[in-house]
C-alpha cells in the first residue's frame, strides 16, 4: 500500500534546485493562471484548425483535472469562431463498472482476518488496454477521423488516452502531470473516483484500487510515453487553477540540466500516534500540525523535485524525473535491474518526546512480494540513529531466550482480547546513541523506540508491507484501535534473528555491525556501517573537517545525508558551478554520471555525513 496515505497538506519551500537552465527553456514555460495558459495554447495551433481542423488528446497521472481547461478552451475556441467538441475518453472506451470489478476485485484480499484495514491486494498488470471494451473502442476509432472538419477542434481527455492503440487518432497530444502528494490530497478530498467508477468511495477502498490498478496504469503508460517522446505538450497540474504549460522537449531540457547537479526532492509530513517534536521544530513546520511522526524527504515514489526557471517554480513529480533521465541519474545497470525504478528510500521517523514506541513489526521479502501482492521489489529496511533522548532503544531480533510461540500467542491475545504484551520478554534492543546504524532484511522483527529520530533507508519497496505485531493496544487519531497484521507477521517475521547471531560477525545475519574504515584520503576518512549479502545498499559514513573528495565512477548514484554538522556544499570536481548546498538533516542525491566530487564544510563543526549506495555485486542479487 502506498506509504502517503495521508499527507499533510504542507508544501516545503526550502528545498529548491536551480539547475542552469537556457533562456529559450525559460521562456517556454507559460503560466500565469489556467485562463492565460488556455489562451496560450490554442493560439499555437488555431490557424490550423480553421484550414484542417483539430483533434488533441490530453492524458495524465491519476486524478488529473481536465474540466476547467477543457472548458477554457471551449471558451476561446469560441471566441476564434472555431466549433469545439470535447469527449469523456474513458466513457466512450472504457468497459463498464460492473466488468471492471470483476477483473479487480478478485485481486484484492477481502479477508480482514488476514488484512483487517483491507490494505492489500495483487498488482493489476493489464494496463489500460485490459479495461477497454473492444466493441467501444472500434467505434471510437472510428467516429474521432470522422469529426475532424476544419474550422473544428475536438478535445479526447481521459485517462489512457495516448496509449499505443489510438495514438495515431490524434494532431496534439499533452500529458497533465502532478505530484504524488496532490493526487493523494485529491483522492482523500473526493475528487476522484476510479476507474470505472461514476463516483468516489470510501477513502481506504478508493486509495488500495488506485495502488494496485489506477496508479500502476498510470505509472507504466507514462513511463512509456516517455520513453517514446510521445506527448508534444506537458502540463503541471499540481493547481487546476494555475496550470503550467512546456513543450515536452523543454520538459525534457529541464530534467536533463537537472541531473547534471546534485539535488534535493521536496519533502512529505505524514503525522502518527507515536510521532514526536523534534522534526517539527527542526524544519519550522506549521504549529497545526500534531507532530511530524514521518518526514518522507526522499521516497521515490511519493516526493517530487521543485526546479526554479526563471519566474517560475516546477513542482515535478519525482518519478517523472527518473522515468526521463534514469541512466543518467542512476547508471544503466541499475535501470535494468529495478525496471526503472529507483531503488532506495529514505525517510526521517520522529518519535522525539513522543508518547510512545513505534509498533513492533516486520517487513516481507521478494518472493512473499511476487507471489502474494504481484509487486516488484522487497522490503529490506535500515536505522540509522541520528538524535536520542533518555533511555532510547532501537528493537531488533528476539532475545536469546525469547520463548516466540509464547510470544505468538500473547500478541493473538493482545489483538482479540485486548490483553497487554509483556514484548520486552521476547524483542531485543540495543541502547540507542547517535551513530548507531542496524540492517533490517526482510523479515527482521524491529521497531523504533521513543525518544529517537533515525533515518530509515529501504529497499526499493514500491508499496509498503508493514506487518504490525504488536501495537501497545494503542488507539489511532480516529479513536480506534489500530490494526494488527498477526497473520502476516508470523508468516514472514525470521525467528532465527535473535540478538548473539545479529551481533555475531561470522553469521550471515550479522547486521548490527561496528564501523570498519575503508577507504581514506587528505583529512577525511569513508566507514563501512552496514553492509549485507542479503541487503542490495551499502551504508557508510564520511568523516572530516574540511573536505572530502569522491567519485560516483559514472555508474553509482550516491545519496547523502548530513547527520553531524551545520552546513555543507556538495559540488563537481569538474563544473564546480553545479553544486547544491546542504543543511543538518538534510537529503541530497549525486546523481551516477556526475562522477568525481567534493564535499565542503561551509561550517565550524567538524562533518559526518552519511552515504548510501548500491553494495558491490547488487546486479546479481536475486529479487
Amino acid at each position: 500500500m502506498s506509504f502517503m496515505y495521508n499527507p499533510f497538506p504542507y508544501d516545503d519551500p526550502k528545498p529548491v534546485n536551480r539547475p542552469e537552465l537556457s533562456h529559450k527553456t525559460i521562456d517556454s514555460i507559460v503560466s500565469g493562471g489556467t485562463p492565460a495558459v488556455a489562451k496560450n495554447f490554442v493560439s499555437t495551433f488555431a490557424e490550423k484548425a480553421k484550414k484542417e481542423g483539430m483533434i488533441i488528446a490530453f492524458d495524465g497521472y491519476a486524478t488529473a483535472q481536465w474540466a476547467l481547461f477543457v472548458n477554457l478552451l471551449a471558451r476561446e475556441c469560441e471566441i476564434l469562431n472555431l466549433e469545439f467538441t470535447s469527449i469523456d475518453f474513458n466513457a466512450a472506451t472504457l468497459k463498464s463498472g460492473r466488468e471492471i470489478d470483476d477483473m479487480i476485485d478478485p485481486l484484492l484480499i477481502w479477508d480482514t482476518k488476514i488484512d483487517p484495514t483491507l490494505l492489500y491486494g495483487k498488482i493489476y498488470k493489464g494496463g489500460y488496454i485490459g479495461l477497454i471494451d473492444k466493441v467501444k473502442a472500434e467505434v471510437f476509432q472510428k467516429k474521432i477521423p470522422a469529426l475532424k472538419q476544419p474550422g473544428t477542434v475536438v478535445a479526447v481527455y481521459g485517462y489512457g488516452s495516448l496509449i499505443p492503440e489510438f495514438r495515431a487518432l490524434y494532431d496534439i497530444k499533452c500529458f497533465f502531470d502532478l505530484t504524488p502528494k496532490t493526487s493523494m490530497l485529491r483522492i482523500r478530498a473526493g475528487e476522484y473516483a476510479n476507474l470505472g467508477k461514476k463516483h468516489t468511495g470510501i477513502i481506504n477502498r478508493t486509495i488500495r484500487r488506485c495502488y494496485y490498478c489506477d496508479f500502476e496504469n498510470a505509472v507504466q503508460s507514462r513511463k512509456e510515453l516517455w520513453q517514446n517522446n510521445v506527448p508534444d505538450w506537458y502540463f503541471i497540474d499540481n493547481d487546476n487553477k494555475n496550470l503550467q504549460m512546456m513543450p515536452f522537449e523543454v520538459f525534457s531540457d529541464i530534467c536533463a540540466q537537472l541531473v547534471k547537479y546534485p539535488f534535493r526532492a521536496k519533502p512529505c509530513y505524514l503525522e502518527g500516534v507515536w510521532g514526536g517534536t523534534y522534526m517539527k521544530k527542526q524544519r519550522h513546520l506549521p504549529d497545526k500540525m500534531r507532530n511530524a511522526a514521518w518526514v518522507f524527504d526522499f521516497i521515490p515514489m511519493e516526493v517530487s523535485v521543485l526546479v526554479e526557471a526563471g519566474d517560475n517554480m516546477l513542482d515535478i513529480n519525482y518519478c517523472s524525473f527518473v522515468h526521463k533521465e534514469g541512466v543518467n541519474l542512476m547508471g544503466e545497470d541499475c535501470v535494468n535491474k529495478f525496471k526503472g525504478y529507483f531503488p532506495i528510500r529514505f525517510n526521517w521517523d520522529d518519535s522525539y518526546h513522543s508518547t510512545g514506541n513505534m509498533s513492533i513489526q516486520c517487513h516481507s521479502g521478494g518472493e512473499f512480494n511476487i507471489k502474494n501482492y504481484n509487486e516488484f521489489g522487497r522490503q529490506d529496511e535500515s536505522y540509522y540513529v541520528v538524535i536520542t533522548g533518555h533511555e532510547a532503544k532501537t528493537f531488533i531480533g528476539f532475545r536469546d531466550d525469547a520463548d516466540i510461540p509464547a510470544f505468538f500467542k500473547e500478541i493473538e491475545e493482545a489483538d482479540v482480547h485486548h490483553k497487554p504484551c509483556d514484548y520486552m520478554k521476547y524483542v531485543s534492543y540495543e541502547d540507542s546513541k547517535p551513530g548507531l546504524q542496524v540492517m533490517l532484511p526482510a523479515g527482521t522483527i524491529h521497531s523504533s523506540g521513543r525518544n529517537q529520530v533515525i533515518l530509515e533507508i529501504g529497499s526499493l519497496t514500491i508499496g509498503s508491507y508493514t506487518y504490525k505485531m504488536y501495537d501497545y493496544l494503542r488507539l489511532d487519531f480516529d479513536g480506534k484501535q489500530r490494526p494488527i497484521h498477526t497473520y502476516l507477521g508470523e508468516l514472514n517475521v525470521r525467528q532465527d534473528r535473535r540478538k548473539s547471531v545479529i551481533h555475531d560477525p561470522e553469521s550471515p545475519q550479522y547486521i548490527v555491525q561496528e564501523p570498519r574504515l575503508t577507504d581514506s584520503g587528505e583529512g577525511w576518512e569513508e566507514y563501512i556501517l552496514g553492509e549485507n549479502p542479503q541487503v542490495y545498499f551499502s551504508l557508510r559514513r564520511l568523516e572530516f573537517e574540511k573536505q572530502c573528495e569522491q567519485d560516483t565512477h559514472g555508474d553509482r548514484f550516491h545519496v547523502l545525508t548530513l547527520v553531524d554538522g551545520e552546513r555543507i556544499r556538495i559540488k563537481s570536481v569538474e563544473h564546480p558551478e553545479r553544486f547544491f548546498d546542504l543543511d543538518f538533516m538534510e537529503i541530497a542525491c549525486v546523481p551516477a554520471s556526475m562522477g568525481k566530487y567534493v564535499i565542503e564544510n561551509l561550517g565550524k563543526e567538524p562533518i559526518r555525513v552519511h552515504k548510501t549506495m548500491l553494495r558491490d555485486g547488487y546486479q546479481d542479487d536475486p529479487a
